[in-house]
């Protein structure tokens, strides 16, 4: 007895205590996971929200600064885009290397720094570097956000966390507008801006209490390499961007189109050749990888110019005010959110085509709707609104089903790198329906809806064609766990 009684004792306790660590382990992680998810959803947030919080403020600027001209007041939002575009790719490999954590850091601290400088501009030439700077900072802070939540999310969790993380992008794109009419209204064009300093802040604090993931060990990309594909995918999309306003034929136009082809397929070439190329070429052998980003091109020439032609369409064609068209908006927004939302949770991995060709079949076949339906008589409540609400639903089933199905196709510790690759396909879709639009509406008169009539069904067509290349990610789509 005398010696079964320390026995007893010993391993009496370590039965009860086991599955006590055990919960509390879980409880840690799953606690771990939101956090994770908060801070991502976030930064996220406040990156794609200033795609477009900023259109909706050029009036204001014009007052602020009347001896900038408008090209001069365009470069405010260009020289966002095209940076964010032209880093993206280069941005999820270096998180893949260095780590996804300390990347978020940087890129966070660089989008407040950013932020604050663009709120304090005292002319038009200091708030076109302190936005490029920003663009520099928004590039690291996606594909780093994103390989965050997969890295601390359990797999059998990670559609529904990418769905969240969706959710908020989509919210975002579309909330832009809306929120920018209202910050503006109230306090002006610099609280655009600096309303990203407490959030950022909050999001920089959070961050920290996340576990170091450890570097890949891999090298950082062949810095030449990494030069030409960001100067080429910047030459295309800034060229793409300008081509309506500098003309399709001007020197400028051609040169940095045919300049940004020249040098992305020097980056080609590059990245076939070095150890450590700046761009994997090898994660496009994944055809699931693949049919992802040809239909994430074809999905954001579409959404952007949706996105942009509604905002125009109700402020010139209906006379509704900048604040007014944004809040008009709004039910999208948060429609996009409920179809991310319904995606991330109830659609298993095999189906993720699927919601990609009902989520972009639907988004189309209300631009088509609008086409057919819209014009100069206010009619919001019986077709804008019913219709806003099916595109939202559209677009945030379609964005969730494309960043599912595509992380799904890659290894955990590739995340970042495909995540920036998939961002950066859908920027440069982006790009051309935002030329598109601007091509069709130089052919009409400013106030004439049948210009924005036509958007929308580019708009459509575009939809339909990213829905019709869903299938293509069946057919080769392989779960990762």
């Amino acid at each position: 007895m005398t010696t079964a009684s320390p026995h007893s004792s010993d391993t009496g306790p370590a039965r009860t205590k086991q599955p006590e660590d055990a919960g509390q382990a879980q409880q840690s992680a799953a606690a771990t996971a939101k956090l994770a998810l908060l801070v991502a959803s976030g930064a996220t947030f406040l990156a794609v929200l200033d795609t477009t919080v900023v259109n909706i403020a050029f009036a204001d600027l014009r007052v602020n600064f009347p001896d900038a001209s408008l090209s001069q007041l365009t470069w405010v939002v260009t020289s966002y885009t095209v940076v964010f575009a032209a880093l993206l790719a280069v941005a999820g490999r270096v998180a893949d290397v260095i780590g996804r954590k300390k990347l978020f850091l940087w890129s966070t601290a660089v989008f407040i720094v950013a932020s604050l400088l663009s709120g304090l501009a005292a002319g038009v030439p200091m708030l076109i570097a302190a936005r490029a700077l920003q663009g520099v900072g928004a590039a690291g802070l996606i594909p780093s956000a994103l390989g965050l939540v997969l890295q601390h999310t359990p797999p059998a969790r990670r559609q529904v966390a990418v769905g969240v993380w969706g959710a908020v992008g989509s919210m975002a794109a579309a909330v832009g507008p809306s929120l920018g009419g209202l910050l503006v209204d109230v306090w002006g064009w610099r609280s655009v801006f600096l309303i990203n300093l407490p959030i950022g802040l909050a999001i920089l604090a959070g961050a920290a209490r996340l576990t170091t993931d450890a570097p890949s060990g891999r090298r950082l990309p062949d810095p030449v390499g990494t030069l030409a594909l960001a100067l080429g995918v910047g030459g295309v999309v800034f060229g793409v961007t300008q081509g309506t306003e500098w003309g399709w034929g001007s020197g400028r136009v051609l040169g940095l189109l045919i300049g940004g082809v020249l040098v992305l397929g020097l980056a080609l070439l590059l990245s076939r050749r070095h150890a450590a190329p700046a761009l994997e070429l090898d994660l496009w052998r994944s055809r699931a990888f693949a049919a992802t980003n040809a239909t994430s091109v074809l999905f954001g020439a579409a959404m952007y110019s949706y996105l942009l032609s509604s905002l125009l369409f109700l402020n010139a064609v209906w006379g509704y005010s900048e604040l007014k068209a944004g809040l008009a908006v709004t039910p999208g927004a948060f429609a996009a959110a409920i179809g991310a939302t319904i995606v991330g949770r109830r659609v298993g991995p095999a189906a993720q085509w699927a919601a990609v060709a009902i989520g972009s079949a639907l988004f189309g076949a209300s631009c088509v709707a609008m086409y057919l339906l819209l014009g100069p008589e206010k009619q919001y409540a019986a077709v804008w609104l019913p219709l806003g609400i099916v595109a939202g639903i559209g677009i945030g089933a379609a964005l969730t089903a494309i960043s599912n199905a595509a992380t799904a196709s890659l290894p955990p510790q590739r995340f970042a790198s495909g995540t920036g690759l998939l961002m950066t396909t859908r920027q440069i879709g982006g790009a051309l329906g935002i030329a598109v639009l601007a091509a069709i509406l130089a052919r009409f008169d400013v106030l004439d809806d049948e210009g924005y009539l036509q958007v929308f069904l580019a708009c459509g067509i575009g939809a339909v064609a990213a829905a019709v290349t869903a299938p293509a990610i069946r057919s080769r789509f392989a779960p990762n766990t």
